[in-house]
């Protein structure tokens, strides 16, 4: 198969990429079977929980049929095998990653990136902070992604401990990260920033590398991947991160599953507190499947996949008059030379309510989500559709959307 053509802007040439990886798509969409028994739903809420492929369904059966034990509590033959996956796992999240240097990093599981970030915020960050020290949080992103360091802030003035939260700037326009104005917000205090990969509501690609360079070399920087761990090519490699945090669920692994890497190299070292309990041994089993299974059908084209579906949605959706993308309007048109969507598009009907909106589309087939989507307090404080694609989506799908939303205007 041919590598299909990007633009000078990095973004797919859509006509060209739906057309070369037409095969490939279908080849991937028939692999998972909630998809295939319902050909006339279009399931568009892979932003909330994607679907599972059939490896991933097979691991689960094979797992609970086979090997079901509990991990690091026994010496008989299941046990041993529950842990080696385990371990093995971590190894497999490490290698996702690109980690490069995978014998100094922690991977540590949780049940998703809400606790990965709680447990962050709870059992490493104080370890951090002095007194007069400032953190940056995200306060338009996921509320996830904002809570946890709040509660962190209200912990240490316990302790007597008084840190500055101070709130990350964004593009109005765009609802992008400013990253002109974080260099100067930056300071000696500033140890630490909370960011997102991909924006949930904006689908925005949130250019993480220009982070580093406006806070330096020494802030610790945690990044909530929910919305980019199988979707598109994650390096920490490439990313000078200190964390990175993910669900499973998002990633096509069962729900309750997730996972913390840590680079282990600014600040104390991470190691999570308290007892150690029973872990979501057959979740981890799925999500060394699921990596195992996106690694395979390749990430940078499930990124050009989804990237190319969300601008023919919003190239379809500027043309109807009765609606608001939200995000950037200058990535909206099919060729448009700025980046764009990363599979995400939201929007509003000028006159129909996005809850009501919503129904609407589910009686024509269509599951989207419509609400506030979780969005922190200096986020979109009105309801919205948001339509979030993955790759068992199609180009029919988008343009039947556009259809009835045209009806609508």
């Amino acid at each position: 198969m041919t590598t299909p053509r990007i633009d000078a802007q990095g973004a797919p040439a859509v006509e060209e990429l739906t057309e070369e990886l037409g095969e490939w798509q279908r080849a991937l969409r028939a692999q998972f079977p909630i998809i295939t028994a319902h050909p006339d739903l279009a399931y568009l809420d892979s932003a909330a929980t994607a679907q599972k492929p059939q490896a991933v369904l097979d691991t689960v059966h094979t797992y609970l049929t086979t090997t079901n034990a509990n991990a690091g509590r026994g010496t008989y033959t299941w046990a041993n095998r529950t842990t080696s996956l385990v371990e093995q796992a971590r190894d497999r999240v490490r290698r996702f990653l690109a980690d490069p240097a995978p014998t100094r990093s922690a991977v540590h599981f949780t049940s998703g990136t809400t606790e990965g970030l709680r447990t962050i915020a709870r059992d490493w960050l104080p370890g951090l902070l002095a007194d007069g020290d400032e953190i940056v949080v995200p306060v338009a992103d996921h509320e996830a992604n904002i809570a946890p360091w709040l509660e962190a802030q209200r912990q240490l003035a316990r302790q007597g401990v008084h840190i500055h939260v101070r709130p990350m700037p964004y593009q109005q326009a765009s609802g992008d990260y400013d990253h002109t104005a974080l260099t100067e917000l930056a300071g000696p205090r500033t140890r630490f920033v909370a960011a997102s990969h991909i924006h949930h509501v904006y689908g925005g690609d949130m250019n993480i590398h220009r982070i580093r360079r406006a806070v330096g070399p020494d802030a610790v920087i945690c990044l909530d991947a929910a919305q980019s761990i199988g979707h598109l090519p994650v390096s920490v490699a490439d990313l000078d991160v200190d964390f990175v945090v993910f669900s499973g669920h998002k990633a096509m692994a069962l729900p309750g599953t997730g996972a913390v890497w840590a680079r282990q190299s600014r600040g104390p070292q991470f190691i999570p507190g308290g007892w150690s309990g029973t872990p979501n041994t057959v979740g981890i089993a799925s999500l060394a499947t699921a990596l195992d299974w996106l690694d395979a059908a390749g990430s940078d084209r499930i990124g050009q996949w989804t990237v190319a579906l969300a601008a023919r949605l919003t190239d379809g959706l500027r043309r109807l008059d009765a609606y608001e993308i939200l995000g950037c309007q200058s990535s909206l048109a099919a060729d448009a030379a700025v980046q764009r969507r990363q599979g995400i598009v939201t929007f509003r009907h000028h006159a129909i309510d996005s809850g009501d909106l919503g129904f609407v589309l589910f009686s024509h087939g269509f599951m989207v989500r419509s609400d506030q989507h979780c969005q922190g307090s200096a986020g979109e404080r009105t309801g919205s559709v948001r339509v979030s694609l993955h790759v068992y989506n199609t180009a029919d799908e988008i343009d039947r959307l556009l259809a009835v939303l045209a009806t609508l205007g």
